[in-house]
């Protein structure tokens, strides 16, 4: 599998699509530091809302294969200025968390993400593993097998 950093706000749902994508239960875990498992970094929400630890987010990504820019359908703005992406040599998915929520607006969160570069965008709902399966299968390399797949 492709390694995958995580990055967005605080409360944008970073930890709880990393532990859908490991297949745990979820859980609410305030993230402290840079975390990393096999094939996911996760990062706190400060190091992309605070100016100077947003450089370390930028060796972070050298980390990863690609980097996922999360934005909640809930917010009211975006931190990701407009063709940001090309500032990494990585690529870049966007991902739309809380989905279902009866404030979300996905369409507006999509454009945001279009707007900061992405061209692959997920549309994610952690708890019930919407769009999880997408987003392994996008990772996945020639002989990686996912847990469905196995006989």
């Amino acid at each position: 599998m492709r390694k995958i950093i995580l990055m967005g706000r605080s409360e944008s749902g970073k930890t709880t699509l990393t532990q859908a994508l490991k297949g745990e239960h979820i859980r609410y875990h305030k993230t402290q530091y840079v975390n990393y498992f096999d094939v996911i970094i996760d990062t706190p929400g400060e190091y992309i809302q605070t100016r100077h630890l947003g450089f370390a987010l930028a060796l972070y990504a050298y980390e990863a294969d690609v980097v996922g820019l999360l934005l909640s359908a809930t917010e009211p703005y975006s931190l990701y200025p407009p063709y940001i992406t090309c500032m990494v040599n990585r690529e870049v998915v966007g991902i739309v968390t809380k989905i279902h929520n009866e404030n979300a607006d996905c369409q507006r969160a999509e454009r945001w993400l279009q707007l900061a570069g992405c061209k692959k965008i997920f549309f994610v709902d952690s708890v019930n593993q919407e769009g999880i399966p997408e987003i392994l299968e996008y990772l996945k390399e020639d002989g990686d097998v996912l847990p469905w797949e196995k006989e």
